[in-house]
């Protein structure tokens, strides 16, 4: 079931909301990975993973179909190196950045108007890392707790964008897909969502963030 491209008129009919996490809460520098990487002596990672295109190897690791240590071993059998689980957490964990206070305050605002979820790709080394950074910064503790249901990949063993990820999160909560907005700064997790019936938003990052969105929508 498909449902219209832009989200316009239907606004007024939401009651539901999902926010990806990388981009559009949390600033994420995928080149910083890169730029880790190749100051080790491995030039080649930025051309095994970035936002738009990813090998198997990291989507495997996003549905937990491998865990840390597996895939630690396999990124050091791609890179030929022997490269210590330290060095590769670090490198891995270098595109995370951190939430600014005004998200937090805007999810916390829209947690009062609607059934605020969150459902992000992600994986079981980010998990912890980016957690917390978050306590830290923010002294949050409980990350999950601010939403009303916060989803990951790795948890749920299927990814963005298939359809049945977004299926699994509305049917949680007993949402009407109809009455469902998703946000995400990847167009082809946008196009995922609506084709599980969704309404779908893409932020586009490069012209604004997600607070000129929600107040562009009017949310």
């Amino acid at each position: 079931m498909n449902r219209p491209d832009s989200f316009g008129p239907m606004k007024e009919s939401t009651d539901t909301l999902i926010l990806d996490l990388g981009g559009v809460l949390i600033d994420v520098d995928y080149a910083a990975s890169a730029r880790h990487f190749a100051a080790l002596g491995f030039p080649d990672f930025g051309a095994l993973y970035s936002k738009a295109k990813q090998t198997d190897l990291f989507d495997r690791f996003e549905t937990g179909e491998l865990t840390p240590a597996g895939f630690r071993d396999e990124v050091r059998a791609l890179l030929h190196a022997d490269l210590s689980d330290t060095d590769i957490d670090a490198g891995w964990n270098a595109m995370l950045g951190t939430i600014p206070r005004e998200r937090i305050a805007l999810v916390r605002e829209l947690k009062q108007r609607y059934r605020l979820l969150l459902l992000s790709n992600t994986n079981a080394i980010h998990v912890p890392a980016f957690e917390a950074i978050i306590a830290r910064d923010l002294g949050i503790g409980d990350f999950k707790g601010i939403f009303h249901g916060a989803y990951y990949s790795c948890e749920l063993g299927m990814r963005k964008p298939n359809a049945g990820i977004f299926q699994h999160v509305v049917a949680q909560h007993h949402a009407d897909p109809a009455r469902t907005l998703f946000i995400d700064d990847s167009i082809q997790h946008v196009v995922g969502a609506r084709e599980a019936g969704l309404h779908a938003e893409h932020l586009e990052l490069e012209k604004e963030d997600v607070i000129g969105m929600v107040r562009r929508l009017g949310l």
